[in-house]
C-alpha cells in the first residue's frame, strides 16, 4: 500500500508540471479550453481569463510546487 502513495504523490507532480508548463507557454489557450463545458473547472480558471501573465505567474508557482513534490518520491 505504501508504493500506491508514492505512485500518486508522483502523479500529482507529474499533472503539477505538466499543467504548470501548459500555462506558462500557452496561457490564453489552456485557459480557454477549461472555460466552458469543463465540469466545473470553470471556476478554477475564472480569475486567469483575460490575464496571461496572472496564469504565467501562477504556472510558475505550480512547477515548483511539482518539481518540490517529485522530488520528495522515493522508491
Amino acid at each position: 500500500m505504501a508504493n500506491w502513495k508514492g505512485r500518486a504523490g508522483e502523479m500529482a507532480a507529474t499533472f503539477m508540471i505538466g499543467d504548470g508548463l501548459l500555462g506558462l507557454v500557452q496561457p490564453q489557450r489552456h485557459v480557454a479550453l477549461w472555460a466552458r463545458d469543463a465540469m466545473g473547472a470553470e471556476a478554477l480558471v475564472a480569475p486567469f481569463r483575460g490575464r496571461p501573465g496572472r496564469r504565467r505567474a501562477y504556472a510558475v508557482v505550480q512547477l515548483a510546487a511539482g518539481l518540490w513534490l517529485a522530488s520528495r518520491q522515493r522508491p
